[in-house]
This record gives structure tokens, sequence and C-alpha cells, in this order.
């Protein structure tokens, strides 16, 4: 999955994740060994319950496996603390989820700015970064605006904003498009391509749907637990 050209960002070497549940251990992810090359554009497919959320999560930071090896831009996850595995997230990685998780009572500018606050930044040095981000996905206009006065695909574009203020290494988006409609939903694909393509940021996203995963250059499909990888010509 890497090439050439590009290093990888993620590898994964012989990963398994187990839960255990009332009816006995069942098995997220089954001995998975893949790479993301850095600045690639991927898409994760696959049935619910298949694997792709615990996947995301890991690629996340937000978990760690229960076998095997996964590594960070060359750090492996099991080396870290929680404190060390949070400033990870922080530095290197964008989350953008299905349903906006914007905070109704703070302007969409606010909302950006809330990824900003851990940072020490001043107020003045937020102010412009958080208005870059907002005319980056274009809505430099609408950032005194609070979420309930936005449209699906404008709340999006500010979660997309709130998540890529920090300039991070990585964007994952987990179903960024399942609650908007068609013409919306390229709008948002649309926008987080640009991103891709200017900002050289690896884009890994999680979609049920087929016309937002060929978009990418990269696909991984789960089922069961086992990852399959293809590249498309894009």
């Amino acid at each position: 999955m890497s090439n050439s050209e590009q290093a990888p960002i993620y590898k994964l070497v012989a990963v398994s994740k187990t839960y255990k549940q009332k009816r006995g251990v069942v098995k997220a992810l089954d001995d998975v060994t893949i790479e993301i090359s850095s600045g690639d554009m991927v898409s994760i497919q696959g049935p619910t319950g298949g694997g792709k959320s615990t996947l995301l999560q890991l690629l996340g930071a937000l978990d760690r496996p229960s076998a095997g090896v996964v590594e960070i831009d060359g750090v492996a996850l099991e080396n870290l603390g929680d404190n060390e595995l949070a400033d990870l997230r922080a530095e290197k990685i964008g989350f953008v989820f299905q349903g906006f998780n914007l905070i109704p009572t703070l302007s969409a500018a606010e909302n950006v700015e809330t990824a900003l606050v851990p940072s020490g930044l001043s107020a003045s040095i937020r102010a412009e970064k958080v208005q870059a981000a907002l005319e980056s996905v274009g809505l430099g206009d609408r950032g005194s605006h609070l979420p309930s006065e936005l449209s699906g695909g404008q709340q999006q574009r500010v979660a997309i904003a709130r998540a890529i203020v920090k300039s991070p290494t990585v964007l994952l988006a987990d179903e960024p498009t399942g609650n908007l409609d068609e013409q919306t939903r390229d709008e948002i694909v649309s926008v987080l391509e640009s991103l891709w393509r200017e900002q050289g940021i690896t884009l890994i996203m999680v979609t049920h749907d087929s016309a937002v995963a060929k978009r990418a250059k990269t696909h991984l499909k789960i089922a069961g637990g086992k990852v399959s990888v293809s590249n498309s010509s894009k």
C-alpha cells in the first residue's frame, strides 16, 4: 500500500483487536498488516461490525491493539502512555464525524477555536488561524453564525475547519457524509479532497457510500476482521 515516493505514515504489523462480550470473545481485527503512505487518500469500507470503527480508533490513537504493532510516523502506540497518546492526537490527527459534534451555544468560529485552546497560542493568533480554516472550507463569512443557523453541509464544513485548524498530519473522517443529501455529500467530499491536495495531509475516510469511496486513491475493505487493499489509478 505504500509506494516508492512516500514514506508510510502508518505501519500495522500483525495487528489484532479483541473484545470480551457476553457471547464470548469477539475479534474485531484479525492479524492485519498494512501500510498507509504519507499523503495518501484512503477509503475504508465494510459491513456493520466488520472492524471499520476499530481500525479507525487505532489509526486515531484512541485505542491500542490487543496484539501486534501500530506505528504512527515511526512511533509505536504500545510505547506511549495515555498523556503521550493525547499529545500525539493533538499534534498530528484531526477528526471529522458523521454527527458534526458542534457545540450549539458557540458560533462557528468559536467551535473551530476549541481545537486550539490547548495549544497555548495567543488569542490573536488563534483568531487568524480560525479565520483561515473557515475560509479554506468556504465559510469565511459565517464565523459568527450558530450551528442552528447553518445547513447540515455548512455544519460539516465547520467541523472540518475545526479538524484542520491545528494543521494535522492526518485527517480521519468517520462517515463524514452519512447525514447529508447527495449534492451536499459531493460538496463535502470535494472540500476534503481539496484540503488533501492543497495541504498534503493524509486523508482516511470510513464510508458506506461507494461514490465517496471511489474518490480515494487507496481502498481498504474490511470483513470479519480481515483487511484487503486495492489501489485506483487516480
